[in-house]
Parts: C-alpha cells; sequence; structure tokens
C-alpha cells in the first residue's frame, strides 16, 4: 500500500497493489496488471485437514482468502481497500446508496435523525425505520436539546439537488453536544473535494454509483467509519442481511476508482466555469443559479466553505427557470447532455427533477457536469437556451 501521504491519483491506482498476490501463505505474487474479474460465489476450504477450523474459532473479518461472497470477495475487497486509504476511514461496500443508508440506521437504531431536504430516497429510508422502530424525524436545524445519546444529525452536503454545501464542524459541534452522531453523506463531493472526518463528521456515506463508479454503469453504497466496533458490527450485520455488492460491480468499481481525482476535478472546475457564466449572464428564462461556489457569503479567505472545500465545489448545479414548463422543455432543447436521472458518470446529463423527487419545485432542472470540454458545454446551453427563448416568445 502507497504511503498516506502520497496522493488521492496515486492511492487509486496503488492502494489495492497488497493484493497482488495469492494467500501469504502461498507467497506467490499474481502477473495480471488488471485485476481479474471473479465471478465466483464460493471458494474452497483447505485440502489440509490441520488448517481446517470450527467457525466459532475463526474471524470471519479477518480470514486469509475467501469463504462465501456474501462475507468477502476479491473484488470487493479491493474496492474497500482503495476506498478506505482514499477516504481515511474503513470502508465497506454495499449493493446500493440506499443499501448502505438503510445499514446505518439498521445498525446505530436511533431514537430521533435531524435531517433536512436533500435526496428523497433518504427520506425513503427514514420512513421505513420509522413504520418498523417509530424513529422520529426532526428537522436539520431543530434545537440540539432536542437530539439525545445515540441519535443521528443527517447531513447531506452538497446537498441534492442544488449542490448548496453545508458547514460540517457546525452540524458535528451540535451533534456531539447531545451525544448524537454525524452522519455525512457525501456523494456530491467525493475525494479529493472534502473530506468529512476533517471537520467532525462520525460516519460517511456515499452513493458510489455516482462518482466512485464514474461511468453510469453500476450500483453501489459506501460507508466508512473509523471506529473499529462499528465497523465490525456494520460488516457482521451485512454478512447476515446480504446486502453486499455483487462481483462485477465490485470488479467496476476498482476499475472507475483508478480515475476518480481525474474525473472529479475535471467536472468540478468545468461546473464552476458553467455556474459562473451562467450567473453572470442573465437570462429572461432563468430564475436563480444554485450552486456551492455561489454562496459568496461564506467564500470569504478564512471562511468555513472554502476550508471545507479548498480543491473545489463539486460537479452538479441547479437551475430554476421562471415556469415549470420552460424548465419541462429545457432538456429537450440540448444536444450533449442526457436527459437522465443520476449524476457521476462521464457524460454531463440534465434532468427536469420534478419527473423523480415528487417534492421538488417544478421550475427545478438539475445538471451533472460530465468530463467534456467547457466550452462545448456552454455552447450547447447557449443554443438551447436561445432556442427556447424564441418559442417562449412565440
Amino acid at each position: 500500500m502507497p504511503p498516506s501521504t502520497t496522493s488521492i491519483s496515486t492511492q487509486t491506482v496503488h492502494a489495492d497493489d497488497a493484493l497482488n498476490t495469492l494467500p501469504p501463505s502461498l507467497g506467490v505474487e499474481l502477473q495480471d496488471v488488471a485485476p481479474a474479474l471473479h465471478v465466483s460465489t464460493t471458494f474452497r476450504y483447505s485440502r489440509d485437514p490441520e488448517q481446517l477450523k470450527e467457525v466459532n474459532e475463526v474471524d470471519l473479518t479477518a480470514v486469509e482468502g475467501h469463504i462465501y461472497s456474501r462475507e468477502t470477495a476479491p473484488n470487493a475487497t479491493r474496492a474497500e481497500s482503495i476506498l478506505s486509504s482514499i477516504t481515511g476511514g474503513r470502508a465497506l461496500v454495499y449493493s446500493s446508496g440506499l443499501a448502505s443508508l438503510f445499514a446505518v440506521y439498521t445498525y446505530f437504531k436511533p431514537k430521533r435523525v435531524s435531517i433536512g431536504g436533500g435526496y428523497h430516497g433518504a427520506h425513503g429510508v427514514i420512513d421505513i425505520h420509522t413504520r418498523l422502530t417509530g424513529l422520529k424525524k426532526l428537522p436539520l436545524d431543530c434545537p440540539a436539546e432536542d437530539l439525545g445519546q445515540g441519535d443521528i444529525l443527517h447531513l447531506e452536503t452538497p446537498v441534492n439537488p442544488t449542490g448548496e454545501a453545508y458547514d460540517i464542524a457546525y452540524y458535528a459541534a451540535k451533534a456531539h453536544s447531545r451525544g448524537a452522531l454525524l452522519l455525512v453523506d457525501a456523494t456530491f463531493a467525493p475525494p479529493p473535494l472534502l473530506d468529512p472526518f476533517a471537520h467532525g463528521a462520525d460516519i460517511v456515506m456515499h452513493s458510489g454509483t455516482k462518482y466512485f463508479g464514474g461511468h453510469s454503469d453500476l450500483l453501489c453504497g459506501v460507508l466508512v467509519v473509523r471506529n473499529d466496533e462499528w465497523w465490525k458490527g456494520l460488516w457482521t450485520d451485512r454478512m447476515i442481511m446480504g446486502n453486499v455488492i455483487g462481483n462485477m460491480e465490485g470488479w467496476l468499481t476498482v476499475r472507475s476508482l483508478r480515475t476518480l481525482e481525474l474525473r472529479v476535478t475535471r467536472a468540478s472546475r468545468t461546473a464552476e466555469k458553467i455556474v459562473s457564466w451562467l450567473a453572470n449572464h442573465p437570462s429572461d428564462l432563468i430564475d436563480q443559479v444554485f450552486h456551492a461556489s455561489l454562496q459568496a457569503e461564506d467564500l470569504g479567505p478564512d471562511s468555513w466553505l472554502t476550508k471545507q472545500m479548498p480543491k473545489g465545489f463539486g460537479p452538479v448545479f441547479a437551475v430554476h427557470f421562471k415556469t415549470p414548463d420552460i424548465a419541462r422543455r429545457f432538456p429537450s432543447c440540448l444536444e450533449l447532455f442526457h436527459h437522465a436521472t443520476s449524476l457521476g458518470g462521464v457524460e454531463s446529463l440534465v434532468e427536469w427533477r420534478a419527473m423523480s423527487d415528487a417534492t421538488v419545485d417544478k421550475r427545478l432542472v438539475r445538471v451533472s457536469i460530465g468530463v467534456e470540454d467547457a466550452k462545448d458545454l456552454m455552447e450547447d446551453i447557449e443554443r438551447a437556451l436561445g432556442s427556447l427563448q424564441g418559442s417562449v416568445k412565440e
């Protein structure tokens, strides 16, 4: 494994180097430069009877090699090795982002959760736990006194669908003052854009489907913790519930992580250029543009946002159009943006958000910037606005 001081780009390529051998007891180095896709769900025990142990004599989280893929599997183990290195904790991968979030609320069993708007799927998970356990939902800005020991303050930053950021340190202090835990969903700002642990997070969650996957071709969820007891408990729950990532998805995640920094930093820079251009070239069709880079009051030299996201503000932003009809028609006027839900892929996406989130303002369009050229994307947006402007006047 590379030193912890190496860059994220180096870690995403080399953090799993230690796995380029068969089990150490055999001492055989694998020759594959690109890790193989392992499809097996079960793995042979040793042929030596002296090596066989009863299950209650074995720590399944630390077995050399693999036994059954609901416990560990080669591709998932590689992905977790890389993710642990770049996130600064111990990572677990799940079958989807919402599966990882369900795992958090199952393991920690809070009585109350403080949460804002954000991703409607997260609220769906909380609603299930409310039905099962009586979990009470509180507003994000509820008084600190409303929280208690073991409760969760659930913070999404940057938040879906607008890409605006929240002060992690502020909410960490609030949660910890009452013995509550701070869960940060950092999907919109993966490494190297944001390190939630550096600002007080207890649990970090990512929908790995987005930037860790990066190619719109896999489902993945990620949890990261720094407490070994929590990690082992979450691991055990995952083994029992079976909400593990598939073999193909684990392999695709490793492939995608190799280029994480290249993709994310480029997309974030491009998004900031486009957001600045839109903000400085008002359109009769647009009411407001939302993005963390536009939070002027939080962007001074010593401000929390500058310290929290020094390497960029994320590739996702949102546009409020003047009317729902304009928002509905805008995506169809674009050529380079795919009109589709989700985000984080190499291709730029645009979505009239009302199609997938019933709680959102119907004038809102969410934009996820990919790796295309900024000038090309701006010209595409300009053409679309011009076309729409003409049809609106007619």
